[in-house]
Protein backbone atom coordinates (compact mmCIF):
# COMPACT_ATOMS: atom_id res chain seq x y z
CA UNK A 1 0.00 0.00 0.00
CA UNK A 2 3.09 2.50 0.76
CA UNK A 3 4.34 1.71 -2.57
CA UNK A 4 1.05 1.86 -4.41
CA UNK A 5 0.87 5.56 -2.47
CA UNK A 6 4.30 7.20 -3.81
CA UNK A 7 3.69 5.89 -7.38
CA UNK A 8 0.10 7.67 -7.35
CA UNK A 9 1.40 10.94 -8.18
CA UNK A 10 3.57 9.80 -11.12
CA UNK A 11 0.47 8.26 -12.49
CA UNK A 12 -2.09 11.53 -11.76
CA UNK A 13 1.05 13.23 -13.91
CA UNK A 14 0.73 10.96 -16.41
CA UNK A 15 -2.75 11.23 -17.10
CA UNK A 16 -2.15 14.86 -16.79
CA UNK A 17 0.45 14.73 -19.60
CA UNK A 18 -1.97 12.51 -21.60
CA UNK A 19 -4.88 14.97 -21.53
CA UNK A 20 -2.99 17.32 -23.62
CA UNK A 21 -3.11 14.58 -26.50
CA UNK A 22 -4.90 15.22 -30.00
CA UNK A 23 -7.12 12.20 -29.65
CA UNK A 24 -8.45 12.27 -33.09
CA UNK A 25 -10.22 9.34 -32.70
CA UNK A 26 -12.40 10.63 -29.88
CA UNK A 27 -13.07 13.87 -31.78
CA UNK A 28 -14.52 12.70 -34.84
CA UNK A 29 -15.27 14.59 -38.00
CA UNK A 30 -17.73 12.66 -39.79
CA UNK A 31 -20.63 10.56 -39.08
CA UNK A 32 -18.62 6.82 -39.51
CA UNK A 33 -15.71 8.16 -37.05
CA UNK A 34 -18.36 9.06 -34.93
CA UNK A 35 -20.37 5.89 -34.58
CA UNK A 36 -17.01 4.13 -34.41
CA UNK A 37 -16.34 6.57 -31.13
CA UNK A 38 -19.50 5.68 -29.63
CA UNK A 39 -18.75 1.98 -29.98
CA UNK A 40 -15.56 2.19 -27.99
CA UNK A 41 -16.80 3.96 -25.52
CA UNK A 42 -20.14 1.96 -25.11
CA UNK A 43 -17.85 -1.53 -25.18
CA UNK A 44 -15.26 0.17 -22.88
CA UNK A 45 -18.13 0.71 -20.48
CA UNK A 46 -19.45 -2.41 -20.60
CA UNK A 47 -16.30 -4.39 -19.86
CA UNK A 48 -15.28 -1.90 -17.00
CA UNK A 49 -18.50 -3.37 -15.08
CA UNK A 50 -16.40 -5.90 -14.30
CA UNK A 51 -13.10 -4.24 -14.49
CA UNK A 52 -13.42 -1.98 -11.83
CA UNK A 53 -15.63 -3.44 -8.92
CA UNK A 54 -12.43 -6.44 -9.10
CA UNK A 55 -9.75 -3.80 -8.90
CA UNK A 56 -11.35 -1.97 -6.15
CA UNK A 57 -12.25 -5.77 -4.80
CA UNK A 58 -8.75 -6.27 -4.86
CA UNK A 59 -7.47 -3.24 -2.86
CA UNK A 60 -10.31 -3.84 -0.60
CA UNK A 61 -9.54 -8.03 0.20
CA UNK A 62 -5.89 -6.88 0.20
CA UNK A 63 -6.19 -4.39 3.21
CA UNK A 64 -8.92 -6.02 5.27
CA UNK A 65 -7.60 -9.29 5.00
CA UNK A 66 -3.50 -7.75 5.76
CA UNK A 67 -1.60 -10.10 8.31
CA UNK A 68 -1.77 -7.69 10.83
CA UNK A 69 -5.31 -7.24 10.95
CA UNK A 70 -6.69 -9.84 13.86
CA UNK A 71 -10.45 -8.80 13.42
CA UNK A 72 -10.63 -10.40 10.23
CA UNK A 73 -13.28 -13.22 9.71
CA UNK A 74 -10.95 -16.39 8.84
CA UNK A 75 -13.59 -19.57 7.26
CA UNK A 76 -11.53 -21.80 5.58
CA UNK A 77 -14.34 -24.44 5.18
CA UNK A 78 -17.15 -23.74 3.50
CA UNK A 79 -18.69 -25.73 0.57
CA UNK A 80 -20.10 -23.25 -1.74
CA UNK A 81 -22.27 -20.00 -1.77
CA UNK A 82 -25.20 -19.73 -4.30
CA UNK A 83 -24.73 -15.25 -3.95
CA UNK A 84 -21.55 -15.91 -5.19
CA UNK A 85 -21.39 -17.75 -7.95
CA UNK A 86 -24.60 -15.95 -9.58
CA UNK A 87 -22.53 -12.64 -9.45
CA UNK A 88 -19.48 -14.09 -10.56
CA UNK A 89 -21.19 -16.09 -13.96
CA UNK A 90 -24.24 -13.81 -14.17
CA UNK A 91 -22.75 -10.32 -14.66
CA UNK A 92 -19.95 -11.49 -17.58
CA UNK A 93 -23.00 -13.98 -18.97
CA UNK A 94 -25.10 -10.86 -19.35
CA UNK A 95 -22.32 -8.30 -20.59
CA UNK A 96 -21.66 -10.86 -23.22
CA UNK A 97 -24.55 -10.86 -24.44
CA UNK A 98 -25.20 -7.32 -24.93
CA UNK A 99 -21.76 -6.63 -26.45
CA UNK A 100 -22.70 -9.92 -28.41
CA UNK A 101 -25.97 -8.17 -29.98
CA UNK A 102 -24.16 -5.13 -30.16
CA UNK A 103 -21.65 -6.44 -32.34
CA UNK A 104 -24.15 -8.14 -34.66
CA UNK A 105 -25.83 -4.67 -35.09
CA UNK A 106 -22.42 -2.73 -35.79
CA UNK A 107 -21.03 -5.45 -37.42
CA UNK A 108 -23.59 -4.59 -40.20
CA UNK A 109 -24.00 -0.95 -39.95
CA UNK A 110 -20.41 0.02 -40.02
CA UNK A 111 -19.56 -3.13 -42.65
CA UNK A 112 -17.07 -0.62 -45.16
CA UNK A 113 -17.84 -2.20 -47.95
CA UNK A 114 -21.94 -0.86 -47.44
CA UNK A 115 -22.54 2.60 -49.37
CA UNK A 116 -23.52 5.55 -46.80
CA UNK A 117 -27.40 6.69 -46.69
CA UNK A 118 -27.53 9.81 -48.36
CA UNK A 119 -29.93 11.73 -51.04
CA UNK A 120 -26.41 13.39 -52.47
CA UNK A 121 -24.61 10.79 -55.08
CA UNK A 122 -21.10 9.90 -54.16
CA UNK A 123 -18.03 10.70 -55.13
CA UNK A 124 -15.97 7.62 -56.40
CA UNK A 125 -12.00 7.66 -55.86
CA UNK A 126 -9.68 5.38 -56.63
CA UNK A 127 -6.71 4.88 -54.46
CA UNK A 128 -3.09 3.40 -55.55
CA UNK A 129 -0.71 2.70 -52.10
CA UNK A 130 2.98 2.72 -53.36
CA UNK A 131 6.36 3.15 -51.97
CA UNK A 132 5.96 5.71 -50.30
CA UNK A 133 2.96 7.89 -51.53
CA UNK A 134 -0.67 7.66 -52.20
CA UNK A 135 -2.42 7.93 -55.32
CA UNK A 136 -5.65 9.42 -55.51
CA UNK A 137 -7.41 9.05 -58.86
CA UNK A 138 -10.81 10.55 -59.41
CA UNK A 139 -12.38 8.49 -62.36
CA UNK A 140 -15.40 10.65 -63.21
CA UNK A 141 -13.33 13.95 -63.27
CA UNK A 142 -10.57 12.63 -64.93
CA UNK A 143 -8.10 13.95 -62.58
CA UNK A 144 -5.61 12.34 -59.92
CA UNK A 145 -3.16 13.94 -57.22
CA UNK A 146 -0.46 12.47 -55.00
CA UNK A 147 -0.92 13.08 -51.51
CA UNK A 148 -3.72 15.44 -51.25
CA UNK A 149 -6.91 14.16 -50.98
CA UNK A 150 -10.04 16.71 -51.34
CA UNK A 151 -14.19 16.08 -51.04
CA UNK A 152 -17.10 17.71 -50.88
CA UNK A 153 -18.02 18.19 -47.17
CA UNK A 154 -21.63 15.81 -46.52
CA UNK A 155 -20.99 14.03 -49.86
CA UNK A 156 -20.84 10.44 -49.37
CA UNK A 157 -17.33 9.25 -50.66
CA UNK A 158 -16.81 5.95 -52.51
CA UNK A 159 -12.78 4.66 -51.52
CA UNK A 160 -11.85 1.29 -54.22
CA UNK A 161 -8.59 0.70 -53.30
CA UNK A 162 -5.59 -1.33 -53.74
CA UNK A 163 -1.92 -1.49 -53.83
CA UNK A 164 1.21 -1.47 -56.16
CA UNK A 165 3.80 -2.19 -53.89
CA UNK A 166 3.90 -3.68 -49.97
CA UNK A 167 0.41 -4.58 -48.34
CA UNK A 168 -0.60 -1.59 -45.88
CA UNK A 169 -3.89 -0.03 -44.19
CA UNK A 170 -6.03 3.04 -45.66
CA UNK A 171 -7.02 5.29 -42.74
CA UNK A 172 -8.34 9.02 -41.91
CA UNK A 173 -8.63 8.79 -38.30
CA UNK A 174 -11.24 11.91 -38.25
CA UNK A 175 -13.45 10.18 -40.89
CA UNK A 176 -13.25 6.55 -39.75
CA UNK A 177 -12.33 3.73 -41.35
CA UNK A 178 -9.54 1.70 -41.58
CA UNK A 179 -8.81 -1.25 -44.45
CA UNK A 180 -5.91 -2.82 -46.11
CA UNK A 181 -4.52 -2.19 -49.40
CA UNK A 182 -3.07 -5.18 -51.26
CA UNK A 183 -1.35 -6.19 -54.59
CA UNK A 184 -3.88 -7.53 -57.12
CA UNK A 185 -7.11 -6.99 -55.14
CA UNK A 186 -9.99 -4.14 -54.33
CA UNK A 187 -11.10 -3.30 -51.10
CA UNK A 188 -13.97 -0.77 -50.47
CA UNK A 189 -14.52 1.78 -48.12
CA UNK A 190 -16.91 4.53 -48.05
CA UNK A 191 -16.71 7.60 -45.64
CA UNK A 192 -18.41 10.78 -45.26
CA UNK A 193 -17.31 14.39 -43.76
CA UNK A 194 -19.59 16.53 -41.32
CA UNK A 195 -17.30 19.23 -40.97
CA UNK A 196 -14.93 21.50 -43.41
CA UNK A 197 -11.47 21.46 -42.31
CA UNK A 198 -8.10 19.36 -43.43
CA UNK A 199 -7.52 15.97 -41.50
CA UNK A 200 -4.49 13.93 -41.60
CA UNK A 201 -4.21 10.39 -43.46
CA UNK A 202 -1.72 7.60 -42.79
CA UNK A 203 -0.83 4.41 -43.64
CA UNK A 204 -1.31 2.53 -40.25
CA UNK A 205 0.71 -0.59 -41.26
CA UNK A 206 4.18 -1.04 -41.45
CA UNK A 207 5.38 -1.12 -44.86
CA UNK A 208 9.55 -0.19 -45.11
CA UNK A 209 11.52 2.58 -44.84
CA UNK A 210 8.99 5.09 -45.88
CA UNK A 211 5.98 4.02 -43.53
CA UNK A 212 6.59 7.14 -41.19
CA UNK A 213 6.66 10.23 -44.13
CA UNK A 214 3.42 7.84 -46.12
CA UNK A 215 0.61 10.73 -45.28
CA UNK A 216 -1.59 12.49 -47.08
CA UNK A 217 -3.92 15.57 -46.19
CA UNK A 218 -7.86 15.27 -46.33
CA UNK A 219 -9.36 18.48 -47.57
CA UNK A 220 -12.89 18.85 -46.54
CA UNK A 221 -14.30 21.40 -48.27
CA UNK A 222 -17.64 23.21 -49.36
CA UNK A 223 -18.67 22.41 -52.67
CA UNK A 224 -17.83 25.87 -54.42
CA UNK A 225 -14.25 25.10 -52.81
CA UNK A 226 -14.12 21.82 -54.33
CA UNK A 227 -14.93 23.18 -57.78
CA UNK A 228 -12.26 25.53 -57.18
CA UNK A 229 -10.12 22.70 -56.48
CA UNK A 230 -10.72 20.48 -59.22
CA UNK A 231 -10.20 23.09 -61.84
CA UNK A 232 -6.74 23.99 -60.21
CA UNK A 233 -5.98 20.14 -60.89
CA UNK A 234 -7.41 20.44 -64.29
CA UNK A 235 -4.62 23.14 -64.90
CA UNK A 236 -1.88 21.34 -63.99
CA UNK A 237 0.76 20.32 -66.70
CA UNK A 238 1.23 16.82 -65.92
CA UNK A 239 -0.61 14.12 -67.23
CA UNK A 240 -0.85 10.75 -65.65
CA UNK A 241 -0.41 7.97 -68.35
CA UNK A 242 1.33 4.72 -68.06
CA UNK A 243 4.58 6.28 -68.14
CA UNK A 244 4.68 8.46 -66.01
CA UNK A 245 2.23 5.80 -63.81
CA UNK A 246 5.76 3.96 -63.91
CA UNK A 247 8.04 6.91 -63.04
CA UNK A 248 5.90 7.67 -60.10
CA UNK A 249 5.37 4.23 -58.49
CA UNK A 250 9.84 4.30 -58.13
CA UNK A 251 10.23 4.25 -54.03
CA UNK A 252 10.50 7.78 -52.83
CA UNK A 253 10.09 9.09 -49.24
CA UNK A 254 8.11 12.31 -48.44
CA UNK A 255 6.58 12.65 -51.85
CA UNK A 256 5.30 16.00 -52.60
CA UNK A 257 1.44 16.97 -53.37
CA UNK A 258 1.32 16.46 -57.29
CA UNK A 259 -1.34 16.87 -59.26
CA UNK A 260 -2.67 15.45 -62.61
CA UNK A 261 -4.78 17.13 -65.43
CA UNK A 262 -5.94 13.72 -66.99
CA UNK A 263 -5.78 10.42 -66.36
CA UNK A 264 -4.98 7.43 -68.71
CA UNK A 265 -8.11 5.20 -68.98
CA UNK A 266 -8.31 2.27 -67.05
CA UNK A 267 -4.87 2.80 -65.25
CA UNK A 268 -6.77 1.78 -61.90
CA UNK A 269 -7.82 -1.73 -63.40
CA UNK A 270 -4.45 -2.06 -65.30
CA UNK A 271 -2.73 -1.82 -61.58
CA UNK A 272 -4.91 -4.38 -60.51
CA UNK A 273 -4.56 -6.73 -62.81
CA UNK A 274 -0.75 -6.89 -63.46
CA UNK A 275 -0.22 -9.07 -60.78
CA UNK A 276 -3.54 -11.79 -62.00
CA UNK A 277 -1.60 -15.01 -62.71
CA UNK A 278 1.55 -14.03 -60.61
CA UNK A 279 1.31 -17.58 -58.88
CA UNK A 280 -0.05 -19.27 -61.41
CA UNK A 281 1.91 -21.87 -64.21
CA UNK A 282 3.72 -19.70 -67.15
CA UNK A 283 1.95 -18.43 -69.64
CA UNK A 284 -0.85 -17.39 -67.51
CA UNK A 285 -0.28 -13.87 -67.99
CA UNK A 286 -0.70 -14.14 -71.16
CA UNK A 287 -3.92 -16.57 -70.93
CA UNK A 288 -5.00 -13.67 -68.72
CA UNK A 289 -4.66 -10.69 -71.27
CA UNK A 290 -6.47 -12.73 -73.83
CA UNK A 291 -9.33 -13.75 -71.31
CA UNK A 292 -13.19 -12.44 -72.34
CA UNK A 293 -14.15 -9.65 -70.16
CA UNK A 294 -16.72 -10.83 -68.88
CA UNK A 295 -14.61 -13.66 -67.65
CA UNK A 296 -12.06 -11.50 -66.48
CA UNK A 297 -15.46 -9.41 -65.29
CA UNK A 298 -16.18 -12.61 -62.84
CA UNK A 299 -12.90 -12.53 -61.22
CA UNK A 300 -12.80 -8.91 -60.44
CA UNK A 301 -16.36 -8.06 -58.65
CA UNK A 302 -17.20 -4.58 -60.15
CA UNK A 303 -14.83 -5.06 -63.03
CA UNK A 304 -17.30 -4.20 -65.44
CA UNK A 305 -19.24 -1.56 -63.94
CA UNK A 306 -15.76 0.11 -63.87
CA UNK A 307 -15.09 -0.05 -67.34
CA UNK A 308 -17.99 1.37 -68.28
Amino acid sequence: MRRLVLQCPGWVAACLLLSGCNLIVFNPKGQVALDERDLIILSTALMLLVVVPVIIMTFVFAYRYRATNKQARYSPRWASSHKIEAVVWGIPFLIIVVLGWVTWETTHALDPYRPLDSDTPPLNVQVVATDWKWLFIYPDLGIATVNELSLPVHTPVSFTITSDAAMTSFFIPALGGQIYAMAGMQTKLHLIANETGEFRGIAANYNGPGFSDMHFKTLSTTPAEFDAWVAKVKRSPQQLDQNAYAELAKPTIAHPVTYFSSVQDRLFLNIVDKYEGMNKRTGAQHEQAAMPRVDRAARHPGLLAEEH
